[in-house]
């Protein structure tokens, strides 16, 4: 079955890079759209950027563009998501989620359709 493993969470002063990982299993991985979203207490889940593991497009939600990027790894199943210039306002759980099929830009950042989900890793930017 599917298992989505993420990594590399934890905390960063404003201005910081941190780097989150998510190792899948048990997926054709060429064949699906890996995404990672964030979510905070009270809050609809985001999506924050999405990488087409078969043709490697990549998609970011407006709030990340020019300061997070996403990259996937196909001899580690895996994607990560570099984050640069953090701010306050990514402090979140981020959660790495699997879509069979590629990405769309009409479909990427919609959680109702994936279906495979990690157990999220928890950033914290603060001063």
């Amino acid at each position: 079955h599917v298992q989505l493993a993420e990594s590399g969470g934890g905390s960063v002063q404003p201005g910081g890079s941190l780097r989150v990982s998510c190792v899948s299993s048990g997926l054709t991985y060429n064949d699906y759209c890996l995404a990672w979203f964030r979510q905070t207490p009270g809050k609809k889940r985001e999506g924050v950027a999405a990488f087409s593991t078969g043709v490697g497009n990549r998609y970011y939600a407006d709030s990340v563009k020019g300061r997070f990027t996403i990259s996937g790894d196909s001899a580690e199943n895996s994607v990560s998501l570099q984050m640069n210039r953090l701010q306050s306002e990514d402090t979140a759980t981020y959660s790495c989620a699997a879509l069979r099929g590629g990405c769309y830009s009409t479909r990427w950042a919609d959680e109702s359709e994936y279906r495979f989900w990690g157990q999220g890793t928890h950033v914290t930017v603060s001063s």
